[in-house]
């Protein structure tokens, strides 16, 4: 195999699953990140090369000549494979220019960024008739007016720049109970230059999230893809994956595949749903246009997205497949989840019985693996470090 695979990010399990998806399958994986401080990933016997990149927040530029640099030394063209939103948007503001150096799926420039966009996602599914929460802007003079008539109370404040947001506040969005909260959440949002829409909660615990992930062709059909379900998330009822299961819903195709097909996406994303306790409706929540949380699940249940993403790039595709069955198994990123679980139970959300007979499925671990263990250690000694600061303070 000639081409190499550039795997952006490697301070988070993401990337660490990526560099292993690709390396068992014999791939010359390269991590890049901009600190070998904290980069896990670093440590997995399937990274073939550690480079340090410029810090693409203070020299954008650079980073993108850093990547050019290395591709153009290459004898073939490297796959490239962002495993981080921010490094997502660093690309899609250079695809032209880096598809000379790099195969990357995607073709349009832009796309990505208004996937990923809130605002622009909604309109863009409201117009293929996908249904999306109720959404208020804060930019109209009567937003307050609307909310009271449209959504109503509790509201979430939602950014359109979800990494930039993430970034400032450490937290996904914003949950209001009344005006004066939604008031001060806008006001907070908007001193830190980010601009937010106001969003109704659909009703349903946290099972009542699911994500339908499919790889696209260059034709721009689906070929790959499978559904899940999750359990749990961190922050609880408004975060991140913890522990979340594969779950064939068939339905999930039937709203996901036509969408994908119908924006011209290529390459492998992610639509995440939220039905509606009340009326079943399936919601479309966000896209994620990267590898996703729990690649580890998808790649234990039968589809190793990023070789096969490696696989049609450098011209020899794998055949099309599906997960339509359920497996039982579970993504587990203990550490998070150990602390959702206590979120949970504080709140009574959840029993000590429910979370126990959950924690009985096969799992697909997010870092811990007997094959590769180093990066698993490696992050129990960053762990360590963060807690003995905290303590000296």
């Amino acid at each position: 195999m000639s081409n190499k695979a550039v795997v952006l990010g490697c301070n988070y399990y993401i990337g660490l699953s990526t560099i292993r998806c690709l390396g068992k399958q014999g791939v010359h994986t390269v991590g890049v990140d901009y600190t070998d401080k904290n980069t896990y990933a670093f440590d997995s016997k399937y990274c073939s090369e550690k480079l340090i990149a410029p810090y693409y927040k203070d020299d954008q530029e650079g980073f993108i000549r850093f990547l050019k640099d290395y591709a153009s030394k290459q004898s073939a063209k490297p796959v490239l494979i962002p495993c981080h939103d921010n490094y997502v948007e660093v690309i899609d503001a250079h695809l032209d220019e880096l598809k000379e150096y790099y195969l990357i799926p995607q073709t349009e420039q832009g796309l990505y960024t208004k996937l990923m966009n809130k605002e622009t996602l909604q309109k863009i599914a409201s117009d293929l008739g996908v249904p999306t929460p109720e959404t208020v802007r804060v930019n109209e003079a009567d937003y307050l007016e609307q909310v009271d008539r449209i959504i109503q109370y509790p509201c979430i404040v939602k950014p359109t720049d979800s990494p930039a947001f993430v970034a400032k506040f450490r937290k996904k969005l914003f949950k209001v109970a009344n005006r004066q909260e939604l008031v001060d959440a806008v006001g907070q949002a908007h001193a830190a230059g980010l601009e937010v829409i106001v969003q109704r909660i659909i009703p349903g615990f946290d099972d009542h999230m699911y994500t339908f992930d499919a790889y696209m062709n260059q034709e721009g059909k689906v070929t790959h893809w499978m559904t899940a379900q999750k359990y749990r998330q961190y922050p609880i009822n408004f975060g991140a994956s913890v522990y979340t299961g594969q779950k064939y819903v068939p339905e999930l195709y039937d709203i996901g595949a036509p969408f994908f097909e119908k924006v011209g996406f290529k390459g492998f994303a992610e639509i995440e749903f939220k039905k509606d306790a009340e009326t079943g409706t399936y919601y479309l929540i966000e896209i994620n246009v990267r590898i996703t949380n729990f690649n580890t699940l998808i790649n234990k249940a039968g589809l190793n997205i990023p070789y096969i993403t490696y696989r049609e790039l450098t011209g020899n595709p794998l055949p099309p497949s599906a997960i339509e069955k359920d497996t039982n198994i579970v993504f587990w990123y203990a550490y998070e989840d150990l602390l959702a679980i206590r979120g949970y139970l504080k709140t009574k959300q959840l029993t000590f019985g429910q979370v126990f007979r959950s924690l009985l499925k096969r799992k697909a671990h997010s870092i811990w693996s007997w094959s590769d263990p180093k990066p698993f250690f490696s992050f129990v000694r960053m762990l360590r470090g963060k807690y003995a600061k905290r303590s000296s303070r």
